[in-house]
């Protein structure tokens, strides 16, 4: 007798993450009406075994957990290629900041976190994290769109288009965890922006709220070589130690770029639980260092991987992010086994989930997960000869490749259509947007 049950996916290859370095060929995914893995297994027994309402079928395709970006400022897309090839003072002070002085309005983070959601989908992303001002009109947008999303709230020493002061903002981040705390895609987190725009009392206060919320934090960290220097002549600290003095290193504690660090720095990692976020080509656009993944990975960190915003990027590509952290390693480690392709799909899927701490139910293709699916297209010259599904995903393959996406189930992009964005009036919006900022 066979099971009826609401999916079937049938796939050339299926690459679970978990267990590591595998690889399933004609092997077919069972989901249930709730959007969750009930079994996983080869084809020919999957089409005795059940009776789906929808049978998808990819046997030109490698399938993998959906992507997670655990870095980026989505509304920024708006700004992508405004203003290139600066340092990132510069692209700040001078750029950047006055643009979104200008610009920045509810209005303005809707149509870009749009914009930047269904690139993300396109290109394999099933969840992200963000940091930007009016995380209430991105946490709307991307609940609309079908996707996972965790929203980290701007807290700033100064005036901002958000709040007028940090205090206004940690009461209106409090009012939006309580607000989103059972929402089964949406999560609010507190993102203090970096130690040189907040002061020690309201980085204090953050992990103070934090830990009453149970909630993450998400913090720019070690970006450039000024921000060390300048922390050592205020406070006689590094950034890490002096986050550290202050109580928000730890398992809930996400650490954005981290390019300068040392042994003492890594330590403090190892020792509080802190995850790193690697943010591998915004960081070379803006000649920020290298973060050293290797030694990360070496001392037992989880380190997961993002693309920053597009205005530092300039695209949303997970799987290009991928390929530019797996050279990136080899190169600065000196070491041509660093970080090899399973470890950086890693990074991209498992790992993203430790980081948000959503990684028993996403993350992996595994039963009792969500179904967080993308799939990939192998059906061209450039995906001839695979000798290793997982090396092609990493070092072959890009955003424009994916074809398929589900999130918990539900389709949100199918034959590189979107279902759940209106592509056409999008581009029609984004234009009038370039015309205002140009």
């Amino acid at each position: 007798m066979t099971k009826a049950i609401e999916q079937l996916i049938h796939c050339r290859w299926i690459i679970p993450v978990i267990p590591a370095d595998l690889s399933l060929e004609n092997h077919s995914i069972a989901i249930d009406a709730n959007g969750t893995i009930i079994d996983i297994l080869p084809t020919e027994q999957a089409d005795q075994r059940y009776q789906a309402q929808v049978s998808t079928e990819l046997h030109e395709h490698i399938v993998i957990p959906g992507l997670i970006n655990t870095h980026g400022h989505l509304a920024m897309s708006l700004l992508r290629g405004y203003a290139d090839d600066y340092p990132l003072q510069t692209w700040l002070n001078e750029h950047i900041w006055p643009a979104e002085g200008q610009h920045v309005s509810p209005k303005f983070v809707a149509d870009g976190t749009e914009l930047a959601l269904a690139e993300m989908i396109r290109s394999g992303t099933t969840c992200f994290s963000d940091g930007y001002f009016f995380p209430e009109n991105s946490a709307q947008i991307a609940a609309r769109a079908g996707i996972r999303g965790h929203l980290y709230t701007p807290i700033i020493n100064f005036p901002n288009a958000w709040s007028q002061n940090p205090e206004q903002g940690l009461e209106k981040t409090a009012t939006l965890i309580n607000l989103y705390k059972e929402h089964p895609l949406i999560t609010i987190g507190y993102g203090p922006h970096a130690p040189y725009t907040v002061s020690n009392s309201v980085f204090e206060e953050v992990a103070r709220q934090a830990d009453h919320h149970g909630a993450g934090v998400m913090v720019h960290l070690h970006e450039t070589a000024h921000e060390v220097e300048e922390s050592i002549a205020e406070y006689g600290l590094r950034p890490s130690a002096r986050l550290a003095q202050l109580g928000l290193l730890g398992p809930t504690t996400q650490c954005v770029h981290m390019t300068q660090i040392d042994h003492s720095d890594i330590k403090l990692l190892q020792q509080s639980g802190t995850h790193v976020i690697h943010c591998p080509e915004s960081n070379l656009k803006l000649a920020s260092g290298f973060c050293p993944v290797q030694k990360l990975i070496e001392a037992g960190i989880n380190v997961s991987l993002g693309t920053d915003g597009a205005a530092s990027n300039n695209d949303l590509d997970m799987l290009a992010e991928m390929r530019t952290a797996a050279l990136l390693a080899k190169g600065v480690s000196g070491n041509a086994e660093a970080l090899n392709a399973q470890q950086a799909l890693a990074m991209a899927t498992i790992n993203g989930a430790k980081t948000l701490g959503i990684e028993k139910i996403t993350g992996s293709l595994e039963i009792g997960k969500q179904a967080d699916i993308s799939a990939i297209e192998i059906n061209h010259i450039a995906a001839t000869p695979i000798y290793s599904p997982t090396a092609y995903v990493v070092y072959n393959s890009c955003g424009r490749d994916v074809s398929h996406v589900w999130v918990a189930g539900k389709a949100l992009l199918r034959q590189k259509r979107l279902t759940t964005i209106d592509e056409k009036t999008l581009i029609s919006k984004v234009e009038s947007w370039r015309q205002k900022i140009a």
